[in-house]
């Protein structure tokens, strides 16, 4: 089954860290309760600086973002290694992160929740980029297709489908390396 992903983009900057992803204020919602879920993904980059990021990314009184790929500069997901921070996005609408580089720990608990797609890109798209600009992601080329330019991504290879699956735990019944429930 192809997955390709078009949609508008959102474009931040370097060292964006979690407290930007999702402040400390909202970690305590918890995930696996459906409407608390739902809080996380309209607070997901809630903590952007306004003087820099002017357009929000998930609209005032909304729970989804119109952005389902966000293009980063380098060391995206760096401070706190909360998994809250991916399920933010993911509750918002994310499917995909493009970024320079990602925290480990941040890139890890993407894998592990399931929740986005970390792709790691050699060009500098956070300056090329506008937010708004419309993308085409294609998961099975590993291709960005913005303003009429291709732009190869990294394989994201093994972990693919471990966040098809919708994560570790997911991949692991569905393998037969444990149980189901």
């Amino acid at each position: 089954m192809a997955h390709i992903v078009t949609s508008p983009v959102y474009v931040v900057q370097d060292n964006i860290d979690t407290d930007q992803i999702i402040p400390a204020q909202y970690l305590t919602l918890v995930p696996t309760i459906a409407e608390e879920y739902i809080k996380l993904g309209s607070y997901a980059l809630i903590g952007l600086p306004d003087s820099l990021y002017p357009e929000r990314f998930v609209a005032e009184g909304a729970s989804h973002t119109e952005y389902k790929i966000v293009i980063a500069g380098r060391n995206f997901g760096c401070g706190s290694s909360r998994e809250h921070a991916p399920i933010a996005l993911g509750a918002a609408g994310v499917e995909a992160v493009v970024a320079e580089s990602f925290a480990r720990i941040f890139f890890r608990n993407c894998v592990a929740t399931g929740e986005i797609y970390p792709y790691d890109t050699p060009v500098r798209l956070s300056e090329i980029v506008k937010t708004g600009d419309v993308a085409t992601l294609d998961f099975d080329t590993d291709t960005l297709t913005v303003n009429g330019t291709h732009y190869s991504l990294k394989p994201l290879g093994e972990v693919r489908p471990v966040i098809d699956a919708g994560g570790i735990f997911n991949f692991a019944r569905e393998s037969g390396m444990i149980a189901s429930r």
